[in-house]
This record gives structure tokens, sequence and C-alpha cells, in this order.
């Protein structure tokens, strides 16, 4: 997940089942989401790489917008048996100029591990690594942009008191690894999950990020900047061995007005007529269509 390089309807990630997100344990062939065994060992946290000590890292040019390395050949590394392809695919992720995001080709993952540290990393699995990854990615975003269509306004556009910008897309602007920053809600699942293993318990996401995204307000010259936070969690395997993925995504509360959304979102039906929205909407569907029928 995350592995851009900044130059040049359906989900495809299912939702976190009742009480817990997930069960199982990260898929051990991808060295990007293998644990910990040593508290003193360099952070391999999932893509992107976030460097724990910068010092370590001076040698090499890191991106801001995405901490990792600006530029990595297309070459072979030193050893290399197996040929790995050089295209890269273009995501479907706009950055914040309105271009897209481009991922790296195998190759570029293969160098970035090896440049990490992983001299074992398994070459002929590369090219399925990537597609995981990248399918994630895609993954990630279509729940980001569910969430911007229902509150790219906030919550007084989803309620229809306040107009959308209906010609803005979200866009990514940056984003960072924090494997080792646990989110307050997979803190909350992981105590649960102790206190009540039969209901809550699971393992903990084996990754996390926090991507920013650019919302744009009617009434504001700029857009403004929309911190979303993502846990990664592994599932059992499907009977066929393909890997499963949940990942929960959702605003962090930063400010007011997106812990509001979150409340509206997961209160869903109870909000819509408390708040009297589902009058509203239906008002406002009726009204369409009269309008059409003109």
């Amino acid at each position: 997940m995350g592995w851009f390089w900044a130059d040049s309807p359906s989900t495809p990630a299912a939702a976190p089942p009742p009480n817990h997100p997930t069960t199982g344990t990260p898929p051990p062939s991808c060295p990007m989401h293998k644990p910990d065994t040593s508290s003193a060992a360099a952070d391999p946290s999932a893509c992107p790489y976030t460097p724990e000590d910068p010092a370590s890292t001076s040698d090499q040019s890191l991106n801001p917008l995405n901490f990792m390395f600006s530029h990595l050949p297309q070459t072979r590394a030193p050893g290399q048996k197996v040929a790995l392809p050089t295209e890269r695919e273009i995501s479907s992720i706009p950055k914040g100029t309105g271009e897209k995001w481009e991922y790296p080709s195998p190759q570029q993952m293969y160098n970035a591990m090896r440049r990490k540290g992983y001299e074992d990393a398994p070459e002929d699995a590369v090219e399925s690594m990537v597609a995981v990854h990248n399918w994630l990615n895609e993954g990630a975003w279509n729940e980001i942009c569910a969430w911007e269509g229902k509150f790219g306004g906030g919550v007084l556009g989803y309620m229809g008191l306040r107009e959308t910008e209906k010609e803005w897309t979200p866009r990514l602007v940056r984003f960072q690894g924090r494997r080792r920053d646990v989110t307050p809600k997979a803190r909350m699942y992981g105590f649960l999950g102790r206190v009540m293993p039969e209901r809550f318990g699971g393992p903990a996401p084996f990754d996390r990020h926090d991507w920013y995204v650019l919302r744009k307000l009617p009434g504001e010259e700029k857009p403004r900047e929309v911190r979303y936070v993502i846990d990664y969690y592994a599932g059992p395997p499907e009977p066929t061995g393909e890997p499963v993925f949940y990942l929960d995504v959702r605003p962090a509360i930063d400010r007011p007005g997106l812990m509001m959304e979150r409340i509206v979102n997961w209160t869903g039906e109870v909000w819509d007529k408390a708040s009297g929205m589902d009058v509203r909407r239906a008002a406002q569907e009726e009204n369409a269509r009269r309008n059409a029928g003109m």
C-alpha cells in the first residue's frame, strides 16, 4: 500500500465484519507485512516507508510527499536472477495538481526492498506483491471518494443546508506510513479483544497510513486538507488461497466537523430521521422529478 512515486463504485476491499475488523494474520509471503522481531530493527513499514532516523538516510533523496526514495533505478539489482517488468501503472488517484499518481514497476519495488535491507526478498513474488498493493490503494481511494461524495460539503452539505462544489473532485496531496503509531480505534479494539476475546478477538492491523486529501467547500478560495486514517487488516485466506484484506477508512478527528461526519455516517438512518433529513431528501427528490417533468 502506498507505493506511489511522485515523479513522473464497488470497492475492491470489503468492509470489516461485525464486532472486530477482521481475524487472521498477514500473508507471510510479503516481506513488507512481516511483524517486527526486534525493537532495534529498522522499521520495515509497509509502504510508504517512514525512516526511524532521518540521518540514516541522509545519502538518499526522500520524497516529502510519500517519504519514499525519490529516484529508484529500473536496472537489475546486484545478484538478481529473475527479470522483472519495468512498466509502471498509472493509478486512478489524482495528485494535488490533478495529474495521476503513478505506481512503481516491479523492478523498482524490488530495488526499494533491497535498499531497505530485504536481501532475501522473493524475486518471483514481486509482481504479485505489486498487484496486491496497487489493488489495495485503489480500494482505499474508492472508500475515500465514497466518503467525500457523501460529506464533501460537510455535514451541512449532506443535510442539504449548504451547496456543494459540483465540479470538484477529491485529490490526494500526500501520504505517510505510520505502522508503529496505533490508531485510537485499533487500540480500543485491542483492549476489547483482551476483555472479550470471543466477541472482539482478532489481530491488530498490520499497517496504518495517513492520506491527506483536498476538499473544496463553497465560498472558500482554496481547498482544505482532510486527513484520512487507514488501518489495514489481513483476514483468513479464501479457500482458493487468495489473500483477504480489510480496510478501515475514516477521516481523522482533527476538527469538530469531521467528528460530526463520523457520527452521522455511523448512526445512519437514526440520524436521518432525528434530523429530518429523510423528509428533506424526499422533498428534494420530488422537486427534481417535477422539474424534470417540466
